[in-house]
Formats: structure tokens, C-alpha cells, sequence
């Protein structure tokens, strides 16, 4: 068939729309449903087919039905010291955002870190999580279940083990138990990938043991306590992804040349806005905006998105130690990686390029750097609003 025949069969419902993968090459394929929606709704979608990516590669691994690709702007703010303990330089931070003032934000912040000698940034946990819902009879076989799970592990853990080369099960705690379900948070390390998918196919192999041994019901891979792409409270107490804490003390000089402002200033910020603030709304983040960072940098190395939700949590302190300001941050469920998923396309790579972090054994050294560049963006903000000077930058970089 020829294009144009291919794009009558998909207006006239002849053919679905990823069927047509099975006719032509991806590449060929996503210029055929994009010439498909022009014609269907007389668009012209001519920046949408404007892109560099291999398609063919994307639709085997990050896409199905595609039709282009999505551009956002992309800035750099920097330098940023750190002082990890696997990333010890200066680097220049990758943004992928549609907000104006942010990037110019995290710079200021950047410089008032490099300008105090550098951020302190440590990964304290590293691990991921898959949490399925087993139906039992009754409580007593729920926690005879629970019970299979403790004097089963060491077995358990060479099965999960059995299909990754790099993922290990930690632990299986906790192991939940409501009314007659059992809800076990299967907790694994999962090197530079992320890990959803290495956790998915071993706890699977987990079910497969539990259905020839017991007689509970496997009914949902996921039964939402591991708990991913949501905010939780168990998240934020025993971590998922990378936990990440990252402080700074600025000395006074400094807060007043960068900030323009006082240790004392930011401090009552930080205390109205970000702790009681967030209490008095019932909110699960205790923070001014992390989302902005986590988002920026996760659009510019191709990480999953939806892990925003996750990043976001977290609590801000600040204390007028002497004059000088201590800030710090803390990200207790950060996935990200430096391998697998979206890493892989050729933007995303290049960022993970600019920062250093490309391939594998990098994904800590990745997790300071994100904690870090939160921590900046979050120290300009809350600045910025100890010194009245939010709506000024937006008026004068011309957001409205």
C-alpha cells in the first residue's frame, strides 16, 4: 500500500492506528499518523515533525503510536560546586522548562552555593520498590501468609535474583496485612536503572512461588503501597529511588551580596511558608517548589516524568547559625538513572553528557547532582521571597 492508501484505511476506520507499524518502517509509520491527524482535522503539524530522534529505536523502546516529537526550551544554569561523595566538581546543570524565571532562578542559586564553597550532597538509601495485593480467605491465612513470606526470603531472593543481573531484593518489609489482604513491599537495589521494570519481573517470579505454595490469590502486580508515581507517607519515611540530603552553610556576607537578604529573613520563609504553611494545608511536602527542578532536569536526561510526583516530597530547613545561614534539603524518594528508559534518546543522552553522568555506575553521582540543583533552586526562591523580590524578576524577564 502506499501512504496516502495506508492514511484512507485510518480515516475510514479500516485500520487501527498501530497497525500500521506492521506496514512500514517507524520512521515512515510516524510521519503516516501525523499526516493521518492532518488531513483528519486539516492541521498542519509542521513542528511536531521537526526532530532529530531515531525512531525506529524510540518506538521499539520509549513509544507507540508516534507521531513526532514534543520540544521544549532548554537552558543551563551554572557553575554549580558540589561536594558529594560521588560527584566532586563544578557542573553545569541541564533545564528542560517552559517557565520563564526558572532558570535564571536556579542560576542565582547555583552561584551563591559556588561562591560559599560548594553544596554537600549524600545519597542515605538507594532502592526500589513493588508492592502486590494477595488475596486471602480470611486474617488467619493472611498471616500465615505473612509468615510464608519471613520463612521463605533467602528462597525468595535467589528467585527475584534469578532475572536481573543487577537488581537484589533488600528486604520484604513492611508486609501489610488489611482484612483479609496481604500487601508485601518487596524493596530492591537496582544499580543505574531506575528499576521499575528489573522490579516488576522478579516480583512476578515472587507470585509465581507464592500460587504453587499457598493458596492466596496473586490480585494485582501492584497493590499500590510500593508506591510509585503517587505521594505517600511510607515513601517519605523509608525512601524509594534515591534518598538524597543535601546542605549548605553560607556565610552572612554572602546572603546579603547574592540574596540580598539575612540569615534571619529566610529562616522566618522558611518557617511560615514551607513548614507551617504546608501543615496548615495537610500538604505531604514541606517545600517551596522542588517539583520545578526535579521536572526541569528530569525533561533534559529522560527521566520518567511521572516520578515528578515522588521528587517533589521532601522538607526544607533553614537556621541563622551566627549570622550565616544554614539550608538544606531532603529528597527521601528520588528515581532516577543514568541507563535504560528514556536515557536512552539521543537528547536526553547529551544531557546526561553536559553533566557527566552518561552510562553506567553514575546514577548516585546523578542523584547528588539533581539534590543539589533542587537545593539551589529552592535557596533563590525562598530568598527571593524573604527579599520581596519574586514578582520584580518575573515583571522584569517579562513572565506573566
Amino acid at each position: 500500500m502506499t501512504n496516502q492508501e495506508i492514511i484512507d484505511k485510518l480515516l475510514n476506520g479500516e485500520m487501527k492506528l498501530y497497525q500500521v507499524d506492521k506496514e512500514v518502517d517507524a520512521k515512515t509509520a510516524t510521519d503516516i499518523r501525523r499526516e493521518f491527524l492532518e488531513q483528519k482535522y486539516d492541521l498542519k503539524l509542521l513542528n511536531i515533525s521537526n526532530y532529530t530522534l531515531d525512531m525506529e529505536r524510540a518506538s521499539a523502546r520509549n513509544i507507540e503510536n508516534s507521531i513526532g516529537v514534543l520540544q521544549l526550551p532548554m537552558g543551563i544554569a551554572g557553575p554549580l560546586k558540589i561536594n558529594g561523595e560521588y560527584c566532586q566538581r563544578e557542573v553545569f546543570v541541564p533545564l528542560a522548562t517552559s517557565e520563564g524565571a526558572l532558570v535564571a532562578s536556579i542560576n542565582r542559586g547555583a552561584s551563591t552555593i559556588t561562591a560559599s564553597g560548594g553544596v554537600n550532597a549524600r545519597v542515605v538509601s538507594d532502592c526500589m520498590t513493588r508492592a502486590p495485593a494477595i488475596k486471602c480467605e480470611n486474617v488467619g491465612d493472611a498471616i500465615k501468609i505473612k509468615q510464608w513470606f519471613v520463612d521463605n526470603f533467602d528462597e525468595l531472593k535467589a528467585i527475584a535474583e534469578s532475572t536481573t543481573s543487577h537488581g537484589k531484593l533488600i528486604k520484604i518489609d513492611p508486609i501489610l496485612i488489611v482484612g483479609s489482604y496481604v500487601y508485601p513491599r518487596f524493596v530492591f537495589s537496582t544499580g543505574d536503572s531506575m528499576g521499575m521494570n528489573m522490579v516488576t519481573i522478579a516480583s512476578e517470579k515472587i507470585l509465581d512461588k507464592l500460587a504453587e505454595e499457598t493458596t492466596a490469590t496473586h490480585i494485582a502486580l501492584s497493590g499500590n503501597v510500593c508506591v510509585d508515581k503517587k505521594p505517600a507517607a511510607i515513601n517519605i519515611v523509608e525512601g524509594r529511588g534515591k534518598s538524597v540530603v543535601a546542605d549548605i552553610l553560607i556565610p552572612e556576607e554572602i546572603v546579603e551580596k547574592k540574596l540580598k537578604t539575612t540569615a534571619d529573613a529566610i529562616v522566618e520563609v522558611n518557617t511560615a511558608k514551607n513548614l507551617i504553611g504546608s501543615a496548615a494545608s495537610g500538604a505531604m511536602a514541606f517545600n517551596a517548589h522542588y517539583a520545578n527542578m526535579v521536572a526541569a532536569i528530569f525533561l533534559a536526561t529522560g527521566q520518567d516524568a511521572a516520578h515528578v510526583v515522588e521528587g517533589s516530597l521532601g522538607i526544607t530547613t533553614a537556621e541563622n547559625r551566627n549570622g550565616d545561614l544554614y539550608f538544606s534539603v531532603n529528597l527521601p524518594d528520588l528515581p532516577v538513572a543514568t541507563v535504560g528508559g528514556g536515557t536512552s534518546l539521543e537528547v536526553a543522552h547529551e544531557g546526561l553528557e553536559i553533566l557527566g553522568v552518561a552510562g553506567s555506575g553514575k546514577a548516585r553521582e546523578f542523584a547528588e547532582i539533581v539534590a543539589s540543583t533542587v537545593l539551589a533552586g529552592e535557596l533563590s526562591l525562598v530568598g527571593a521571597l524573604a527579599a520581596g523580590h519574586l514578582a520584580r524578576a518575573h515583571q522584569e524577564l517579562g513572565r506573566g
